[in-house]
């Protein structure tokens, strides 16, 4: 593995935070790769150095190289960012089978659950490319915040933890502080289960509810996620750090925060295909609310906020409705 500067990195994905990633990886003078799925608009950004459709405003420099192959990006690279949205993960590994892993990092900043086999985004890597160097990175991270320097933490997560704090130092910068962890299972639940929340947040602004509302949601929707992971073997206390309660406070009170724009428009009483059919970037809690769901029912936990956001937007549930079931649950002790 190459030292200090000469590390090669490669981000699979020109999303918001893909990008925003190669970009303050290139201002710390690392050799940064870029890939998206769609040629013609890498070509369109690599021209204008600037990604207009996911991260406007923001000037991404010369150290990053765009690649329109995948396979090229992989071998170019020492340590390879993968950022592409949750339910296209597999096909995209998929393609880089015959790729070369060894001696390479794979550092997944991916937030989702694969539906069909509730595997984890680290569990879906490996299910693939096999038996790889593979750690995550989540926590709070609105992708402009970090690419204009405001300051942000989050925590990179790896069973080797000497792999995580190289990583560490390889990302962090003075504004983008970043922590390290051993619990895997509980950053990535922590990062995929927080948007089902900011959805049912979403729901409750577009349906005019106050700041309790949202603080109800809030406290209720971390113990449902802590239930849920300590059943999958997570560790209790990671729920209350930055992949849990960090994240999900971002999320649910960012106006940045698709998830909950997501809910709030089905608060107002969209339909979620239409809502779908107009966003450019992808809510990954649409897609997770239904794993979550199924995961619920599969390890016997009350989930009460991810059932109703689960009927709402899959079984054509009337939001008003589903805040009438919640409230007027059992009266129960807090727990």
């Amino acid at each position: 593995m190459r030292t200090d500067k000469k590390i090669k990195i490669g981000v699979l994905g020109d999303g918001g935070w893909g990008t925003t990633l190669a970009v303050i990886l290139a201002r710390k003078n690392y050799c940064v790769g870029l890939w998206g799925a769609f040629p013609k608009y890498l070509e369109f950004m690599d021209r204008k150095r600037e990604n207009v459709k996911f991260l406007p405003g923001i000037k991404i420099p010369r150290l990053v190289k765009v690649f329109k192959d995948a396979k090229q990006l992989v071998e170019f690279s020492d340590i390879v960012v993968l950022a592409v949205p949750s339910q296209y993960l597999r096909g995209v590994l998929e393609r880089l089978v015959p790729c070369n892993f060894s001696g390479k990092t794979v550092l997944s900043v991916v937030k989702g659950i694969e539906n069909g086999t509730y595997l984890r985004m680290s569990e879906v890597i490996r299910d693939v490319l096999g038996k790889i160097k593979v750690a995550v990175l989540s926590g709070p991270s609105i992708s402009h915040e970090v690419a204009c320097g405001l300051p942000a933490a989050v925590v990179i997560a790896a069973g080797d933890i000497s792999e995580a704090k190289r990583l560490q130092k390889i990302f962090a910068t003075e504004n983008f502080r970043i922590y390290v962890h051993s619990d895997i299972v509980g950053v990535e639940l922590g990062g995929a289960l927080k948007n089902v929340i900011a959805i049912a947040c979403g729901i409750s602004d577009g349906l005019g509810f106050g700041a309790n509302s949202k603080a109800a949601i809030l406290n209720r929707g971390i113990v449902e996620i802590m239930r849920l992971g300590i059943a999958m073997g997570a560790r209790p206390e990671t729920f209350w750090g930055l992949s849990g309660m960090g994240d999900l406070v971002t999320t649910c009170i960012s106006p940045y925060g698709r998830n909950r724009w997501v809910g709030e428009e089905i608060g107002k009483g969209k339909k979620l295909k239409a809502i779908l059919k107009n966003m450019q970037m992808v809510a990954e809690g649409v897609w997770t609310v239904q794993a979550a769901y199924s995961l619920a029912k599969k390890y016997k936990i009350e989930m009460p906020i991810t059932e109703q956001v689960y009927k709402v937007l899959y079984k054509n549930g009337n939001p008003r409705y589903a805040v009438n079931e919640l409230m007027s649950r059992r009266l129960i002790n807090e727990t």
